[in-house]
């Protein structure tokens, strides 16, 4: 089955039967090792004294490790070495691993961790964006700015003119399977890891580094993921540098899995953001100049923030063109988890803030909220009305918005205009129940910023019976993107797609991986695969005498037609190699992260959605309605797989801004770190009619086949349900409901409360 075909996800059928084998459940020998993390108890202070006596003598305990008894690097960051595996005597959040206990069974190790007796020299913690500000807690010295003409002037110059804030939680990732990782130990020293991880080599590295080896005489595999939406791009380097060192430290196999309530209180979440802003316009709603203060709540390591705080930089003007604009980041420091990579990296809460912006000045000038955004989108074609180019605020052109025509098709299927008025009517007839309507655009940048991770290889062996074999850099959590990449190899051979065998992600088969992250897999990995395919075509093709055609199974060259099987067997057999390597590196990109200028993106992905959603004005309860949702694909690899990710990215994106909520208590204790107390939507939260097309429409940019990246735009789709509740409470008064997220019932009751006094 060639790409542009719906295909059914590889591992469907193991998923829906729970066949599908995941890290832990990966048959062990009988000597395999289990550990767990003591956790610190405090957010902030000095480890005074620790008794692990009762530890070590707890049932099946093995043996109980501490910073100081770790052989090499203590450090599990992703980037700024400032993550030490185990603490090393301050401690920066309550969840801090302290020490690690190894024994015989996973509940023997967890019973156990629970022995100890520590003491410390607590300090106050820095919980909060105005606790950080205040004690000027940072990552980076002062903020970081981004800017584009006169941001003063224009705001000084505005007929209108507008300020506001709006405070956007967290969220936590939730994947289905919680982290494990595996270690075998292997002769001389090498071990192999089985992880469940986003970025292999990154655990390859890691890993290197804590045992003391070169990168090579490491190995890590991942077949699938349960889940990772970012959550498994760094997270996941603590479980397997532990299970290395106590392998190599052992000589026995050792695992690692986090429990749910451990996964939570341990791992780091969506960076909290609270957007201050300043904006300009005119009568008509048309920006003259936009301020923005961006203030990310990070967490106590740097982790992945730096690159997530610029992302939401990145994303500051979303659909807009804006003639003035600054954009001011401050990267805080706080004894919290450290926050990380989420699906959108940082592009959702930089979206979130100009659609508030939108949403205020329509409200504030009495205009309907869709009529102030088309009048500040993008242009199509890359140019203005008055010829101009169209810049972001960071300098790139763009000049493949596809937004008017999107957003006007979508306004006719939804029936926009119409429910718009039927909304008004219920409003003024029901002083209860009161309903909004929304609709919010996207565009999304796909790239990596950091540029050198925008590469990928491949390896593609033929076998003599015409099998294909696959391997290539990417990972799967559930997104489809073997099937895809499969797709792309059948395409190429001309062959079923059962032809095509997909094998786990190998750091010994494909080096040097970056991670399945930033929506790139399918781009970077499928141009990988298919120029494999096509060196052992051209291999095929050669020894056939030329211009071979490789399409539906057959090999068709100079009027003669073969089967592939044939025209594999002969090439073997004249000893023409059938195995190659790909490689893709993105063109077109170049990215100044510091001066805040430059291409960080090859292209954008579009969507548009329309929610509605009603509240109830005596409680706060709101419901998800009604969600119609066109997004752009380009042409897309597989529409099934495709559809799934934009449900799947609505839902996730108004669950974020509309239900789920972190909650620390002023000790720093996550309250809210199991399913019992941290709520996210289920199959009866989606909305009742729930309408998903594709636009169709090929990448203006050459990507695989011409397609759109799918992971990461979906969720911001979800912005939608917050601007239609916000339009909800907005009906019960005369007030603008600066209505935060998440806008929980008890934040929506608290907006109707404002507005109706």
């Amino acid at each position: 089955m060639s790409v542009h075909t719906s295909a059914k996800h590889d591992s469907g059928p193991l998923h829906v039967t729970g066949a599908a084998r995941y890290t832990d459940d990966i048959p062990t020998l009988a000597n395999t090792l289990h550990l767990a993390f003591g956790l610190s108890e405090v957010a902030r202070g000095k480890i005074t004294a620790m008794t692990l006596d009762a530890v070590r003598a707890a049932p099946g305990v093995v043996d109980v490790l501490v910073a100081e008894d770790l052989p090499f690097d203590n450090d599990v960051s992703p980037s700024a070495h400032d993550e030490p595996l185990l603490a090393t005597g301050d401690i920066h959040y309550l969840g801090q691993p302290v020490f690690l206990v190894v024994a015989t069974s996973h509940l023997a190790a967890r019973k156990a961790a629970r022995l100890a007796k520590t003491s410390y020299q607590e300090e106050t913690p820095i919980l909060t964006i105005d606790e950080a500000l205040a004690a000027d807690s940072r990552f980076e010295e002062g903020p970081r700015i981004y800017q584009k003409g006169d941001v003063a002037a224009a705001l000084s110059a505005a007929p209108e003119r507008l300020q506001g804030s709006i405070e956007i939680g967290g969220q936590e990732h939730f994947y289905l399977e919680g982290h494990a990782a595996l270690a075998l130990p292997q002769d001389g020293g090498e071990m192999v890891i089985h992880a469940s991880s986003q970025h292999p080599t990154e655990i390859q590295h890691k890993v290197a580094d804590a045992i003391g080896k070169p990168m090579n005489a490491i190995r890590v595999e991942v077949r699938r993921m349960g889940g990772g939406f970012g959550g498994k791009e760094s997270q996941g380097n603590a479980l397997c540098v532990a299970c290395a060192i106590v392998a190599a430290r052992t000589d026995r196999p050792a695992k690692m899995r986090y429990d749910r309530d451990d996964d939570m209180i341990i791992t780091g979440k969506r960076h909290e953001f609270r957007i201050d802003y300043d904006v300009g316009f005119d009568a008509d709603g048309r920006l003259t100049g936009v301020d923005f203060a961006q203030y990310a709540r990070c967490g106590w390591a740097q982790d992945l923030s730096l690159p997530v705080a610029d992302r939401a930089m990145l994303h500051a003007d979303n659909a807009y063109q804006l003639p003035a604009a600054r954009i001011t980041s401050h990267r805080l420091k706080t004894n919290t988890q450290s926050n990380t990579a989420f699906r959108g990296f940082g592009g959702p809460q930089g979206i979130v803030g100009i659609e508030r912006v939108m949403d205020h000045i329509a409200h504030h000038l009495g205009l309907d909220p869709l009529t102030v955004r088309r009048r500040n989108f993008y242009a199509s074609g890359g140019t203005t009305t008055d010829k101009t180019t169209q810049t972001t605020p960071y300098g790139m052109e763009v000049t493949d918005s596809i937004l008017d025509e999107l957003v006007g098709a979508l306004e006719v299927s939804a029936d926009y205009a119409k429910r718009r008025k039927k909304v008004a009517e219920w409003n003024a007839a029901n002083p209860v129940l009161k309903r909004g309507l929304a609709l919010t655009p996207v565009k999304f940048g796909i790239s990596f910023t950091l540029t050198h991770l925008n590469q990928a290889g491949a390896l593609v062996h033929v076998y003599q019976d015409g099998s294909i074999h696959l391997n290539h850099g990417g990972t799967e959590m559930g997104q489809g993107l073997f099937t895809k990449v499969a797709q792309v190899a059948a395409s190429v051979f001309g062959v079923p797609l059962e032809q095509v065998q997909i094998t786990a992600t190998d750091t010994g088969k494909v080096p040097n991986t970056s991670a399945t992250a930033a929506s790139s897999g399918s781009d970077l990995n499928g141009m990988a695969v298919k120029a494999a395919c096509e060196t052992i075509c051209t291999r095929i093709s050669e020894h056939l005498g030329g211009d071979a055609v490789f399409e539906g199974g057959k090999v068709r060259q100079s009027g003669r037609e073969i089967t592939f099987e044939e025209a594999v067997k002969s090439a073997y057999e004249n000893r023409v190699s059938l195995s190659a390597t790909g490689y893709y590196a993105t063109p077109d990109v170049a990215w100044d992260r510091i001066k805040g200028q430059g291409r960080p993106f090859f292209y954008f992905a579009y969507g548009a959605a329309v929610t509605e959603v009603v509240i109830d004005t005596l409680t706060g309860e709101n419901r998800i309605l009604r969600a119609d949702i066109l997004h752009d694909c380009g042409a897309s690899l597989n529409p099934a797989l495709d559809i799934g990710q934009v449900e799947g990215g609505y839902v996730q994106g108004a669950g974020w801004l509309t239900m789920e909520e972190l909650v620390w208590d002023d000790k720093g204790t996550l309250k809210t770190h199991s399913p019992a107390t941290y709520k996210i939507p289920c199959a009866s939260d989606r909305p009742e009619v729930f309408n998903v097309a594709l636009w169709e429409g090929a990448n203006a940019a050459e990507t695989i086949y011409r397609s759109k990246a799918v992971g990461e735009p979906p969720l911001m789709l979800g912005i939608s349900a917050l601007m239609a509740l916000s339009d909800a409470v907005a009906s019960c008064g005369a007030p603008y409901p600066a209505l935060d997220a998440p806008a929980t019932a008890e934040r929506v009751l608290a907006a109707v409360t404002r507005v109706q006094r």
